[in-house]
């Protein structure tokens, strides 16, 4: 039996049913009736069925990773930032347009070990995961999000009750989302975590000091979701491996370190 959900073989032709403007951020939902519901921490492979790619004589895009937002019946929702012409066409998109999807893919998070109360901790478009976690977890999970402004603070509203942290004080705590993490430390907690390496690193080396186990759902560009361009490779304590089909979820333990590894615009941790 697979430890993850396995997504139907080959890319499906689907409809966007909903365009929603959150702050800064795009939040896109699709109908899917030929495919299985995902895990929590899994993605998707999205492509715009047309326009994908620009003029007669360009090469089309490749197709964006990006996490799973959530997950409701045959409805599927993504988050997503406009940082490029992928995700700028992306944004694009309205209700009755066509959405090439290719998934679910790749492992999601694993429930916390026993006795252990779930921390959600999030940056930016790293709030993808974490909501559809949450979902399944439920209320008694603590959630922190960082963000640069009040403008994309306001994707906080996508996770209700989650605490506050803006780099420029506009919104909640004035700083990193770290300092929002660093006093939950002392309890008996597990970790999750999606955002850029920066601060997954910061995750990484806080939960290592204090002995906290730790998920962290990694970024890195993605061109076929199979594990077969090994694109998406990145080091480990054991040796390398693909995002695509070994995480995008790994353990804090098994990584050195976060900051050697390349972000990628189109992952939504996979933003």
């Amino acid at each position: 039996m697979s430890d993850r959900t396995l997504a139907p073989f080959g890319r499906r032709l689907v409809r966007v049913t909903e365009h929603e403007r959150v702050g800064a951020y795009t939040v896109l939902g699709c109908s899917d009736p030929h495919g299985p519901a995902p895990d929590p921490g899994q993605f998707y492979m999205l492509a715009a069925a047309a326009g994908w790619g620009g003029g007669e004589d360009e090469r089309p895009f490749l197709p964006r990773a990006f996490s799973v937002l959530r997950s409701q019946a045959d409805r599927r929702e993504f988050v997503l930032e406009d940082v490029g012409p992928g995700t700028r066409r992306l944004g694009e998109l309205r209700p009755g347009d066509g959405l090439w999807l290719l998934g679910p893919l790749g492992r999601g998070f694993v429930p916390p070990r026993e006795g252990r109360t779930p921390v959600l901790v999030g940056g930016g478009v790293g709030i993808a995961p974490l909501a559809i976690w949450r979902d399944a977890l439920g209320p008694e999970a603590l959630v922190l999000l960082g963000f640069r402004d009040a403008e994309h603070a306001i994707g906080a509203g996508l996770i209700p009750g989650a605490r506050v942290a803006t780099d420029d004080g506009s919104v909640g705590h004035q700083g990193l989302v770290t300092d929002l993490l660093a006093p939950e430390l002392g309890g008996v907690i597990e970790v999750y975590a999606c955002g850029p390496p920066p601060m997954l690193e910061a995750v990484r080396a806080l939960c290592a000091e204090h002995r906290a186990p730790a998920q962290l759902a990694l970024e890195a560009g993605m061109a076929c979701g199979f594990g077969a361009c090994f694109g998406c490779v990145v080091p480990t304590r054991d040796g390398y491996v693909r995002l695509c089909v070994d995480g995008p979820v790994l353990e804090a333990a098994t990584l050195q370190s976060v900051t050697e590894l390349h972000s990628h615009p189109a992952t939504s941790g996979v933003r």
